[in-house]
């Protein structure tokens, strides 16, 4: 069986993916706005080999539900956040081969702006750096950031492609590899023949320009995406290197998986191009006991009214307009359109909201793996083998308890068992991932902009 990949997911606030958790007494997230926490975090992360850490980021707040911000608010679910680019320079300067994905807004972010700081990120980590592309799905993001409305589903996708176009010409086209000569004797720092600016006058974006950072390790970071709609997979499969998932099986995540790998195909660019990783929590003890008395000790702290102010927000439906035992109806929203589809037209039976709260086990809608690092190895490697997953991306419980305890417990087991490599290999993080020089192959739509 091949070795998986392995991320720890988390979000530059006090409540990410199992709300509530922060109320623990042995949770230290209160703790976020401090760098030692980044850095202590990070050098776990490395010590157990994990490939990267993963930050997930959104602009605008959960204010579907009840329609009001107040149930996040109250409870600290994903508000406040913090910008997620700022803490890894200093968690890159604490390790050594650690990779980093940080998430980054197409919608909202300029692409001439995006490009320079992803290629700061990419000189300062030596090549660590990925980026996770999103489009946003929040209405109070919109209107933060002075647009009248969200733009559609689809649309923003569309906007998407054409960004990274230009981001493709700055990253891969604007300076050629031998442009910089750093010439002490002629005081010559670059050959300005070999520097461009570059030109885009397209349907959502217009720009003139040379990129402002000189080639970086990786040129263009390590692409991620986490699109699982129709449309969201299309663009992954052409664009991104590694996609996320969540799904509450293996069985649902297979043909997610096999879509993505044919697409990918489609494109020119090999069912190989993809590592797919699938969203899992975690609690595990040294036998199955400790981790069922660890997991009624958590869930004593899990939020149920954030993850439902989350849920609706990511649905676009106010779930709190609903009896427990009423059925979800399927209606048309702007928001995540896979995430509305799992509980409606894709569910094999009528979901009510009654059922989805026996889901929220611990402040999320992902039950956890839970049982001794042997049963969790087991079905992590059952994942990979039923669904075809590349690995994981691990969501924390109980800060830094839950990332400690895999590392120390499951990390060895899966090593043993060849399942997880026993350390880094070395260069930029792709070339770890891929192999290769670290740059993109020639079969991504990136390398046309090349010169």
């Amino acid at each position: 069986m091949k070795q998986m990949q392995i991320y720890a997911f988390d979000m530059n606030c006090v409540s990410h993916i199992n709300h509530g958790m922060w109320t623990h007494p042995r949770d230290t997230s209160l703790q976020y706005t401090d760098l030692d926490y980044w850095v202590d975090f990070a050098r776990t992360a490395e010590r157990g080999k994990l490939d990267g850490i993963f930050l997930a980021d959104v602009v605008g707040v959960y204010d579907v539900y009840k329609g009001s911000a107040a149930p996040v608010i109250e409870t600290g679910a994903q508000i406040p956040v913090n910008d997620p680019l700022m803490p890894i320079s200093a968690m890159a300067y604490a390790t050594r081969h650690l990779g980093f994905g940080v998430t980054a807004n197409t919608t909202y972010e300029a692409p001439y702006l995006l490009a320079r700081r992803m290629s700061t990120l990419d000189h300062l980590t030596k090549g660590r750096i990925g980026w996770n592309i999103v489009t946003g799905y929040l209405d109070s993001a919109a209107r933060a950031m002075g647009f009248e409305k969200l733009p559609e589903h689809d649309a923003r996708y569309d906007a998407a492609e054409e960004y990274l176009e230009i981001l493709y010409k700055l990253w891969e086209g604007s300076w050629d590899d031998d442009a910089v000569l750093a010439d002490r004797a002629r005081a010559i720092f670059a050959d300005a023949s070999k520097v461009r600016a570059v030109r885009h006058n397209g349907t959502y974006y217009k720009m003139e320009g040379i990129h402002l950072a000189q080639p970086s390790p990786q040129r263009t970071p390590l692409l991620f995406q986490a699109g699982s709609s129709a449309r969201g997979q299309d663009f992954a499969a052409r664009h991104a290197e590694c996609v996320f998932i969540a799904t509450p099986n293996p069985q649902a995540a297979r043909p997610i998986v096999g879509a993505l790998r044919c697409k990918a195909e489609a494109f020119g660019r090999g069912a190989n191009a993809l590592r797919v990783l699938g969203l899992i929590t975690i609690v595990v003890g040294r036998s199955e006991k400790e981790a069922r008395d660890k997991l009624e000790d958590y869930r004593r702290h899990a939020s149920v009214e954030a993850s439902l102010a989350h849920y609706s927000a990511s649905t676009g439906v106010d779930f709190s307009k609903y009896s427990l035992d009423e059925p979800i109806e399927q209606r048309s929203t702007n928001a995540n359109q896979s995430a509305l589809a799992a509980i409606t037209k894709e569910a094999s039976k009528p979901v009510t909201l009654r059922g989805i709260i026996d889901q929220m086990v611990l402040g999320s809608r992902m039950r956890p793996i839970v049982g001794s690092a042997e049963q969790v190895a087991d079905r992590l490697a059952e994942w990979v083998s039923d669904a075809g997953v590349d690995g994981f991306n691990l969501a924390r419980t109980v800060a830094p308890e839950s990332l400690r305890d895999f590392v120390d417990l499951v990390v060895p087991v899966l090593q043993e068992r060849r399942l997880f490599k026993a350390d880094y290999a070395e260069g930029p993080l792709r070339q770890k991932l891929f192999g290769g020089r670290g740059r993109l192959p020639s079969s991504h739509p990136a390398a046309a902009f090349r010169t």
